[in-house]
């Protein structure tokens, strides 16, 4: 076998059970170092600087994506570095090789109307309808990626406390409050889910036969019910909530450091470290800064 292909496996290894990345990420990292090594491989070339830097002028000419080509970089440069660590070479080619800069984009959001406007007018005639109802209201109430929600498990939720475990990316760990409009309408879903599916084990959200719930279908769902309430409207995707449950913390005047922890991020597009805050302060700053925070009781 190729000594490339080899050293590739042994990285993807790596990602899988030591950084514990996500499916998606180690398929996206293994596709760009893949098109990288066959490119040499192809050319009968080593990757000196002169050389890597004819590779990515190549990719961008090609793209004309600012983005695609920094991760690309990104992702070739770590797998050298893992290279260089492992004791496998002796230096990294793209050690202090800049990345395109790319133009920052502010993400669409909803406004706070039209998101309350949504989620008040979503019905709970059903069991489905009260599900959809719920897993919305959790999605803006605790900003979680959708990939969070459809992996919780009944003992991550402390209705009481009005507080979720999350376990995110690289299997970081975080609690994340929520609001009490959001606590009654679990409360009412989670009885409702019992009583249709009592042998779904303790999985939160389920699919229309007790199933796992997959965020491909929370994503089509999300942008039926809102086309179905909204049809002149723009469509929507779950990551809007999330976008949209941050930027209106922030304009209310939330702590930045307060929202990435909320969020569980490493970092801000700014690249500055986060500040750990306890429990109490992302409580308080939680319910001050949530549109929907003092909202209703059961």
């Amino acid at each position: 076998m190729d000594q490339g292909i080899e050293d590739l496996n042994r990285y993807i290894a790596y990602l899988r059970d030591i950084k514990k990345f996500s499916p998606h990420t180690i398929r996206a990292y293994a596709g760009d170092i893949r098109q990288f090594l066959d490119y040499f491989s192809q050319q009968g070339l080593e990757p000196t600087r002169g050389n890597v830097r004819a590779f990515i002028a190549q990719v961008f000419a090609r793209s004309r994506n600012k983005a695609t080509t920094a991760r690309k970089i990104y992702a070739v440069r770590s797998f050298f570095g893992y290279l260089v660590k492992s004791g496998t070479l002796a230096h990294n080619p793209l050690e202090g090789l800049s990345t395109p800069r790319q133009e920052r984009r502010i993400p669409r959001i909803l406004t706070e109307s039209e998101l309350q406007e949504f989620l008040d007018a979503l019905p709970e005639e059903n069991f489905l309808q009260l599900r959809n109802k719920a897993l919305f209201e959790f999605l803006y109430a605790t900003g979680l990626r959708v990939s969070e929600v459809t992996g919780m498990r009944s003992g991550d939720m402390h209705l009481r406390d009005r507080l979720v475990r999350v376990l995110g990316k690289g299997r970081k760990e975080r609690i994340v409050p929520f609001h009490d409009s959001a606590a009654v309408i679990m409360a009412r879903y989670l009885r409702r889910l019992r009583a249709e599916f009592p042998d779904c084990g303790d999985r939160v959200f389920v699919n229309h036969r007790g199933g796992i719930l997959t965020p491909r279908s929370v994503e089509r769902i999300l942008k039926a019910a809102y086309r179905g309430l909204f049809r002149s409207r723009p469509d929507v995707h779950p990551h809007l909530l999330r976008h949209s449950f941050a930027t209106h913390l922030l304009q209310r005047g939330a702590n930045l450091r307060a929202i990435q922890e909320l969020l569980g991020h490493s970092s801000l597009a700014t690249t500055e470290k986060y500040t750990n805050l306890n429990l109490s302060d992302l409580m308080q700053t939680y319910k001050k800064f949530h549109s929907r925070g003092g909202a209703g009781h059961e």
